[in-house]
């Protein structure tokens, strides 16, 4: 099973609040799509009902349905209400993985990301990147850098940025490693 052709379909849903399903996860990925290539889909990501945290880039592989039906017309209305639409004013680099990596790094200096499997998130910071492998130093869920890890690009599925969640552990990591 290849990747679902995108190409101009996705058009519609620009700025509007959609769910993506995979033909191999559970996990449904919701956000407003903000933009996109062949490869990779940008999203600022919906995690639960009204809410909107950080930012989730997906590799468009595996990748079975995108759609917006009531749920999410209703949940981006009510996101309206609440005045926290969110407004793409930066470009994320979505030409290749290793210039979006490079530019979360230089901006962000953080980002996270998941393989196929879903039970694992990977945080940390750029040490390394080439053609075929990334090498992050890794931070753990005490917000302590406790080594490097090396991954095969094409192994990686999502990548995400932004959140609340990271950026706690970057706070965190600042303030106790002093």
């Amino acid at each position: 099973m290849g990747s679902m052709k995108i190409g101009g379909k996705l058009d519609i849903y620009l700025n509007k609040l959609i769910s993506i399903e995979f033909s191999d996860r559970k996990k449904i990925i919701s956000g407003f799509l903000l933009d996109y290539t062949e490869d990779w889909i940008l999203l600022k990501t919906n995690p639960a009902d009204y809410l909107i945290d950080g930012y989730i880039i997906v590799r468009n592989k595996r990748i079975d349905e995108v759609y917006q039906d009531e749920q999410e017309e209703f949940a981006e209305a009510v996101i309206s209400l609440k005045g926290t639409t969110p407004a793409y004013n930066e470009k994320v680099p979505l030409e290749n993985i290793q210039e979006i990596f490079r530019y979360l790094d230089s901006k962000y200096e953080m980002f996270a990301f998941t393989k196929k499997s879903e039970k694992s998130i990977y945080p940390g910071r750029l040490k390394d990147i080439n053609d075929k492998t990334i090498r992050i130093e890794w931070i753990d869920t005490r917000a302590q850098w406790v080594g490097e890890r090396k991954f095969k690009l094409d192994k990686i599925r999502t990548i995400e940025f932004d959140s609340d969640y990271l950026n706690s552990l970057k706070l965190a990591s600042e303030y106790y490693n002093q």
